[in-house]
C-alpha cells in the first residue's frame, strides 16, 4: 500500500479527534467505564477502521472481511465510537453505553452487535482466540487477516504466552497482534505491579516479528500494518507505545483514570462536576 498523503493523514487525525470526543460523551452519559485506554487507542482505531481493515459496515458478516479481536474488552468504548463513525450504527446510539438492554455493554458481546467478532472481558484470552481463528482460516484456505488488540497489563496472564508459543510454532503469518503499551493498569504502573520488560525480546524469543511504533503516529502505524502483510514466516506483533488519556493533558499518563469516567475521577485538578466539560473543551482545541 502506498504511503499516506498529507490529506489522508489530516482525515485520519480528524476521525481520531472525533472518536475521542465521542468516548468522553458516552462515558459521561454512562457514569461508568474506562477512559484512559480508549483515549490512548483512538489514533490506532481510526487507522484500523478508516484505512487498514478490509471490512464493510453495511455488511458486517462479509465472509472475506478482516477479523479484529478485542482482547482488552474494557477499552471497547473506542471500538464502539470508531464503528459508529465508520457507519456500523447511528452515532447517537453511543450514548446508550452500559444502559440496560443496550447493545453497547461495558465489555463487548459478540451476539449483540454485528461487526463485533468476540465477547471479551477476562484479560489474557484474546490472543488465544485470535491464534485459533488464524490457524483455522489457514486450514480453510482463507486469505483475510486476523488482528488482535490487547493490553500490556494482560501480558501478566499465562494464557497470553501459551497463545504466543502456539502462534510462533505454527508460523501464523496471517495474525497481527497490536499491543497497547501504555504502561498502566488499574492499580498503578505496570513496571511497579509486575515488570513486563523486555517485551520485544520476549516475543522475538517466541518466534514473532516485532515492529515498534509510536501509537499516536498514524502514518507509522499504517506503515507497520503494511509491513506485516509482507512477513511470510512469523506472526507479527505491533508494539504500540501510547499515552493513556491522550488528548487531555490533565489526565495523560495518570493510572487513576484507567477505569474512571468523567465526573467520577480524581478531583485534585478538576472538580468532578466540571470534568466532562473541561475534557471536551480540551479535545476541541
Amino acid at each position: 500500500m502506498e504511503a499516506l498523503t498529507d490529506e489522508e493523514i489530516r482525515e485520519l487525525s480528524s476521525h481520531a479527534a472525533e472518536i475521542r470526543k465521542t468516548i468522553v460523551e458516552m462515558l459521561a452519559a454512562a457514569g461508568s467505564g474506562h477512559l484512559a485506554g480508549p483515549l490512548g487507542m483512538a489514533d490506532i482505531f481510526a487507522a484500523l477502521y478508516f484505512r487498514v481493515l478490509k471490512h464493510d459496515p453495511k455488511d458486517p458478516e462479509w465472509v472475506e472481511r478482516d477479523r479484529l479481536m478485542l482482547s482488552n474488552g474494557h477499552i471497547v468504548p473506542v471500538r464502539y465510537a470508531a464503528m459508529a463513525h465508520a457507519g456500523y450504527f447511528p452515532l447517537e446510539e453511543c450514548l446508550t453505553l452500559r444502559k440496560f438492554g443496550s447493545r453497547l455493554q461495558g465489555h463487548p458481546e459478540r451476539e449483540k452487535l454485528p461487526g463485533m467478532e468476540t465477547t471479551s472481558g477476562p484479560l489474557g484470552s484474546g490472543l488465544s482466540q485470535a491464534a485459533g481463528y488464524a490457524y483455522a482460516a489457514r486450514m480453510d484456505g482463507k486469505d483475510f487477516r486476523v488482528f488482535c488488540a490487547m493490553s500490556d497489563g494482560e501480558q501478566e496472564e499465562g494464557n497470553t504466552w501459551e497463545a504466543a508459543m502456539f502462534a510462533g510454532k505454527y508460523r501464523l503469518t496471517n495474525l497481527t497482534a497490536i499491543m497497547d503499551r501504555n504502561n498502566i493498569q488499574i492499580d498503578g504502573n505496570t513496571e511497579d505491579i509486575m515488570p513486563l520488560e523486555p517485551l520485544r525480546d520476549k516475543y522475538e524469543a517466541f518466534n514473532w516479528h516485532v515492529i515498534e511504533v509510536d501509537g499516536h503516529n498514524i502514518p507509522q502505524f499504517v506503515a507497520a500494518c503494511d509491513e506485516a502483510k509482507a512477513i511470510r514466516e512469523k506472526p507479527i506483533l505491533i508494539l504500540a507505545h501510547t499515552i493513556p488519556g491522550k488528548g487531555i493533558r490533565e489526565i495523560e499518563g495518570d493510572y487513576r483514570w484507567h477505569g474512571t469516567p468523567p465526573g467520577k475521577g480524581p478531583t485534585d485538578k478538576i472538580p468532578a462536576e466540571k470534568q466532562a466539560e473541561v475534557f471536551l473543551q480540551e479535545l476541541g482545541k
